[in-house]
């Protein structure tokens, strides 16, 4: 049972720590990437679609994105899905690919990005201390009613304090990897 709670708890803490990077992905640092366009959604077919879902992202050249539509006709819904995203990018299309260039960060930009990583790097602490909060609470209701002794109650929740320092680690040399990035000219 012990074990059992700590894996359940390791593996919450894991999703928020996913949870992180994957928003921080998403992150422009002025390099094209083309986990920038994760978020973009395209009317394709009578519907709402993922970029992903009608095309290839690439990423040719440092400041330049590609996306070549698997159907050519989705072309103009590419470059309007692109622009209605509000990232701050301008893409151009010739009719069979969608080119969008990366214009470089200013360093009041720059600065902003840096506070948007550090408030989204801090949610993710905020979740993995959340998941730490809701299991030793459970550990405490367990020991009430007598299903885990005094010793198991302490020894689960120190394991648990060493499990929350670790991902709170992670988030933290996730937050210093990003930073430089974003700063980086």
């Amino acid at each position: 049972m012990v074990n059992r709670i700590l894996l359940e708890a390791e593996e919450r803490m894991k999703k928020a720590l996913e949870g992180s990077r994957r928003e921080l992905s998403g992150i422009r640092t002025g390099k094209a990437s083309p986990a920038l366009l994760d978020t973009v959604k395209v009317e394709a077919y009578g519907q709402t679609m993922s970029l992903k879902e009608v095309g290839q992202v690439s990423a040719p050249e440092a400041r330049l994105l590609l996306v070549t539509p698997w159907d050519k006709g989705l072309v103009k819904a590419v470059s309007r899905g692109i622009q209605l995203a509000e990232l701050g990018l301008n893409p151009t299309d010739d009719g069979s690919v969608v080119r969008i260039p990366i214009p470089a960060l200013t360093e009041e930009r720059r600065k902003d990005m840096v506070k948007l990583v550090a408030r989204l790097t801090e949610e993710g602490r905020v979740h993995v201390r959340q998941v730490r909060h809701d299991v030793n609470k459970d550990v405490k209701h367990k020991q009430d009613d007598g299903s885990l002794s005094e010793d198991e109650a302490k020894r689960l929740t120190a394991d648990i304090q060493k499990l929350t320092d670790r991902y709170v680690a992670l988030l933290d040399e996730l937050l210093k990897k990003k930073t430089a990035e974003v700063m980086e000219v």
